[in-house]
Order: C-alpha cells, then sequence, then structure tokens
C-alpha cells in the first residue's frame, strides 16, 4: 500500500487517545484514524486491504516512542514498511515485535510507489535473509544489522530472546540463596 507522505508521525500512526488501553491488542481500529475519515484516503481503497507491506515517505514514525504505533500496523496487517528512512526508535520497536523495516533510497521508493499505484497486484518481495526489496524488475539492498536479521529469521520478540537462555536462568535461580526473590515463587 503506498502512503505517500513524508515524517508521518506517531501520533498520526496512532492517535494519543488510544494510549489508554493497557492491552497490546485493539490498535488496528486506531490505525491512521484521523486520515481515515477521509474517503479518499489510500488504507480505505478496497484495492490495498489485505496489504503486509507499507510504501511511505522519509521520516516514518517520527515523533514520541510509542510502541502502540508499531503494535497498530502490525495488527491492521503490515509485515514490513519500505521507507527512505525511520525514526530510530520506530525502527527499533518494530524490530521488537518482528516488523521488517526496509530503508531504501528516495528515489526506489518513489518508483516502487509509482509502480505500485500503476498496479495494485504487483507484488512486492522483501527477503530479509538477503537483504533486499524486488518489484518491477527491480532489486535494492536494503541496511540490516545482523543481530536483527536473526531477530526477523527466527521470530524471536524480547521474550523469545530470553527463553533461549531457558537453562542458564534456571541453573541461577536453583543456586541463588533461598532468601532472595525467585522466578515464578516466593
Amino acid at each position: 500500500m503506498p502512503l505517500d507522505r513524508r515524517d508521518v508521525d506517531t501520533d498520526q500512526i496512532i492517535p494519543a487517545s488510544w494510549l489508554k488501553r493497557v492491552e497490546r491488542t485493539g490498535f488496528g481500529a486506531g490505525l491512521f484514524e484521523s486520515w481515515r475519515r477521509d474517503p479518499a484516503f489510500v488504507l480505505n481503497d478496497p484495492r490495498y486491504a489485505g496489504a503486509a507491506i507499507l510504501l511511505a515517505g522519509p521520516n516514518f514514525g517520527c515523533g514520541s516512542s510509542r510502541e502502540h504505533a508499531v503494535w497498530a500496523l502490525q495488527e491492521h496487517g503490515f509485515r514490513a514498511i519500505v521507507a527512505e528512512s525511520f525514526a530510530d526508535i520506530f525502527r527499533m520497536n518494530c524490530a521488537r515485535v518482528g516488523m521488517v523495516t526496509a530503508q531504501l533510497p528516495g528515489n526506489a521508493v518513489s518508483r516502487l510507489m509509482r509502480a505500485v499505484e500503476a498496479d495494485y497486484t504487483l507484488s512486492v518481495v522483501i527477503d530479509v535473509g538477503d537483504r533486499t526489496v524486488s518489484a518491477a524488475g527491480e532489486t535494492h539492498a536494503f541496511p540490516l544489522d545482523d543481530f536483527t536479521r536473526m531477530r526477523l529469521l527466527e521470530g524471536l520478540d524480547d521474550i523469545g530472546l530470553t527463553l533461549r537462555h531457558a537453562r542458564d536462568i534456571s541453573r541461577y535461580e536453583a543456586t541463588r540463596a533461598a532468601h532472595l526473590p525467585r522466578i515464578g515463587g516466593a
């Protein structure tokens, strides 16, 4: 889905009024809430229903560091975002929940947007293993550090990363003094 807007901040992605929720779910309904009131807004276009990749303008996810913005995008069904640039905290929040942020040169993103607008059935492929985005006869590499690449390929969030050390944690907990607090017990 092409969202040809620059400097999309987290308050535009999910308004602050949605931040009262204590769950990590239910944010998809608030995604781009104010913009969705406009029937011509791209998210209201049935041609892009079910899109898994969001093509966006530069500086996507700027503003406050709310994780809720990523949760809203993810709950709506987006699995990846392609843009010229991302706010650093937003990019980190995406990686923590398994959403790919593929940063490409602005002219490449513009060409992708125009190609998807011309043919909404166009397939855009993001290969995390190869760190590439391919569509419309073009393939572009995007930067992705090894640790984030591993997290994405193995489907590990912060809890999953911690659970990789479950045996070590259990061994450590077994040797701690009895008067100290314990995981899962008194």
